[in-house]
């Protein structure tokens, strides 16, 4: 029995739709930094063109540009040389981040046989944050749960007399995430606050 090409296809699509969908655009910083690249290059042929024939410069003299840039950092105060050097050490540190890091963004896929979903952080730590308030058995607002890329972290503020079972809220949360099957699972930890809160 031979696999069908159309559903090899639709499958292919959809991997391509959740990694669309988990990963942000580097579409914007390219086509900016593309842009800048082309202007100075032809703001650049565009001065060598009118040096060519004997014109006046338009915007830069490339001849005292080249002169300036030679006698660098002779004349130019010490405060705008690091200033400026600080400025390019970061634009190119923010360029090669954005060129080298997945850029995953805070969203989780769950498995579904008939379509591709995917969730933001937001709604799977609603939803344990509900699993540990239960687990926990404390009010809604004595639980905080905070989803990262790769980590969930349960902040619990118990009721005074009250003790907390941290590792059933880790088993509570656990379960939740391993029922709703999210990709990638993330770690888990849980922090129960030292002080208690009164009348909840």
């Amino acid at each position: 029995m031979t696999d069908d090409p159309l559903d090899r296809s639709t499958a292919a699509g959809t991997a391509r739709l959740v990694r669309r969908e988990m990963h942000s655009s580097r579409a914007v910083p390219s086509v900016v930094t593309a842009v800048v690249l082309v202007l100075v290059c032809l703001v650049l042929l565009f001065e060598a063109v009118l040096q060519a024939v004997g014109d006046r410069p338009f915007l830069v003299d490339l001849d005292a540009a080249a002169a300036w840039v030679g006698a660098v950092p002779a004349g130019v105060p010490a405060s705008l040389l690091g200033a400026g050097s600080f400025l390019l050490l970061v634009l190119g540190l923010l360029l090669l981040l954005l060129a080298l890091l997945p850029g995953r963004r805070a969203r989780y896929t769950i498995p579904n046989g008939r379509a591709a979903v995917v969730v933001d952080a937001e709604v799977v730590a609603s939803s344990l944050a509900r699993r540990a308030r239960a687990a926990a058995g404390v009010a809604p607002e004595q639980v905080l749960v905070t989803v990262g890329r790769s980590s969930v972290t349960v902040q619990i503020r118990p009721t005074s007399g009250m003790p907390v079972d941290a590792d059933a809220v880790r088993a509570a949360v656990a379960d939740d995430l391993r029922r709703s099957g999210v990709e990638p699972a993330p770690r888990i930890s849980v922090v129960v606050a030292d002080t208690g809160v009164i009348g909840q």
